[in-house]
This record gives structure tokens, C-alpha cells and sequence, in this order.
């Protein structure tokens, strides 16, 4: 019961706070402003306290088991609960309806604990989606904090270290849930930028590029980015050895505009985007979420990006979702 309390009240934080606090831009949201969903609510422990703390207006569910799906009804005859699987959801669709962003809330099962996260990163791109509080393997949330030169610094983190604001709120041991997990889990905290805070970092970089660019990286993790990208390269350049020659040679870009501005107003992330001379020798886990923006910017050039849409599919896979 304790834990259900801390976790409805580090979503409703997560849910209401603004990021841009130092211009005073914008206010944090009242609780009345909360558009909430609440993914695979199960036979509800969690909705059983976000109902009276929300109200059933500013929430709905989605739940995959029908049983489950009956019992909630019973339980909370007022509350929208839609019999879908999770990976199908279609939050910008959901967006539109509710009038605007929307805020996660979950249990995500553990073996599509990522397919969620990444649709929830592609939901962004339209601002469909603001703020995620969900829980996952405590291994699986520290892979979305992890630093830099660490073994759980993967293609979570560089995603997500892009694409949100994100935080461990605390552990949670196995005790908690019924039928017991046989580790530890995290409550995760993602505040998303949203389309134009990323698009100021991307600065002209198609996120389908960076997918390519870190997917291709990582697999081969214990080589450097060289290894890693020559297939890449060549096919970007259509088998033309010596352009792939030069890409690797080349120094890096000048930073953009954008990142040249927020550097100059302290911002973390764009302090760590200029990609070092010697690049092509480092592994990927020794590179920034930035550096890899300048990496696909040097690759594939910007060429028209700003303009284009981010992309509805980009993280997510196809089969997933409309």
C-alpha cells in the first residue's frame, strides 16, 4: 500500500511539472489538466489509488486480459478501460482525443518493458505524450541513466537521454508485487522535451538516421565506431570506398546554431555534443546521446530535416501500433 501511495505520487510530480522552469515560461500543471493512462493495469492495485487521487474523468486504461478488464469495470463502473494491447496503442490518436498530452503510468511487463518505452519516445515527436512514471526491471532502468563508459550505457540511454528528462525515483523489491518478480524493479521518471526542444538538439539530424547510426554502433560494442559503421557507410555512399575513406577522416562538424545557443545558456546535454578529433577510434559506450547526433550529421548531412516530419515509427517496431 505504501509503495502504491509513493508511486501515485511521483507520477502526479512527474505528470505536472514543467521543464522550462528557469524562463518562467510555463506553469506546472493542475491535477484537473491530467490526461492519464494508465498501460496494463492488471487486476488493478495501482488503479484502485489513481481513481480517487485522479478521478476517473483524467484517466483511462489499457488492458490486454479480458478477465481483468471485467473485473476494473466492476470495481470502477465510471472508468474508461480500453481491451487492447499495449504495444497496439495508438497514443497520438488518444492525444487528440483527451485534448493533449498525455501521461503514463505502469507496471510494464518486463519482456516489452523497451517496445513500450520506444513507442512512447516515438509519441513525442507529435507531443502526444509528456511524462512517463512507469516501473521495469531495476537492470532495465539503470540502462536508461547509465553514464557514459559503463557496461549498462547502451542504445536505451542514448535514446532516452535525448529524448527526456530522466530519473530513477526509487527501487522497489520484489515483495511489492503479487505474483512476485524474482528481481528488483525501478520507478522510472522520462519527462519528455517534445518536438521542438529535440528538434533544437537534433538540429537537423532525422531521428530514422540516428536509429540507424546508434543501432549499427552497438551491435558490434566492443569494436569502435569505425568497425562499427564501415557496412553503414558504404551503403550510404553506394560502395564508394574513397567517400567512406574520407567520412572517416573527417573532423568534426561545426556545432549548430541551436546547440551553440544552449551551450551558451550551461545546458547539459549540448555541453557533451561536440564530437572529439578522434571519433572514429572510440567505442560506442565512450560517446554521448549528442555525440552520436553529430556522428549521423556528419554521415547523412540534414538535408531538408527540419522541415520533415520527426516520424511516427522510428523507435517502435512496424508491426506495432498504427
Amino acid at each position: 500500500g505504501n509503495t502504491v501511495a509513493k508511486i501515485v505520487k511521483a507520477f502526479v510530480k512527474d505528470a505536472t511539472e514543467t521543464l522550462d522552469k528557469k524562463n518562467g515560461v510555463e506553469r506546472d500543471l493542475t491535477q484537473s489538466d491530467l490526461r492519464a493512462v494508465e498501460l496494463g493495469p492488471g487486476a488493478g492495485a495501482l488503479t484502485d489509488s489513481l481513481v480517487p487521487a485522479l478521478g476517473s474523468n483524467n484517466l483511462q486504461c489499457i488492458e490486454i486480459d479480458p478477465r481483468s478488464v471485467e473485473l476494473l469495470g466492476e470495481k470502477h463502473p465510471s472508468l474508461r478501460v480500453s481491451h487492447l494491447d499495449v504495444l497496439q496503442a495508438d497514443y497520438p490518436s488518444i492525444a487528440d482525443e483527451e485534448g493533449g498530452p498525455l501521461s503514463i503510468i505502469g507496471n510494464l511487463p518486463y519482456y516489452i518493458t523497451s517496445q513500450i518505452l520506444f513507442a512512447l519516445a516515438d509519441a513525442s515527436h507529435t507531443n502526444a505524450v509528456r511524462s512517463a512514471t512507469v516501473t521495469m526491471q531495476w537492470e532495465v532502468g539503470k540502462r536508461i541513466v547509465a553514464p557514459t563508459r559503463c557496461k549498462d550505457y547502451g542504445i536505451l540511454s542514448v535514446v532516452f537521454q535525448l529524448y527526456a528528462d530522466c530519473k530513477i525515483h526509487f527501487k522497489i523489491p520484489p515483495t511489492v508485487f503479487y505474483p512476485q518478480p524474482k528481481v528488483d524493479s525501478a520507478l522510472i521518471g522520462l519527462h519528455f522535451l517534445g518536438p521542438s526542444q529535440l528538434r533544437r538538439r537534433l538540429a537537423g539530424v532525422s531521428p530514422a538516421h540516428l536509429r540507424t547510426v546508434v543501432t549499427a554502433t552497438f551491435q558490434q560494442r566492443r569494436k569502435t565506431v569505425r568497425n562499427g559503421l564501415k557496412q553503414l557507410a558504404l551503403t550510404v555512399y553506394e560502395g564508394d570506398k574513397e567517400r567512406v575513406q574520407q567520412f572517416f577522416e573527417s573532423e568534426p562538424l561545426p556545432l549548430p546554431q541551436s546547440v551553440q545557443d544552449a551551450i551558451d545558456a550551461g545546458d547539459e546535454f549540448a555541453l557533451a555534443q561536440q564530437l572529439p578529433s578522434d571519433w572514429v577510434k572510440k567505442r560506442p559506450e565512450e560517446l554521448t546521446p549528442g555525440q552520436f547526433v553529430e556522428i549521423t550529421r556528419l554521415l547523412y548531412g540534414t538535408a531538408g530535416a527540419e522541415e520533415s516530419p520527426l516520424g511516427r515509427k522510428v523507435w517502435r517496431k512496424l508491426k506495432h501500433g498504427t
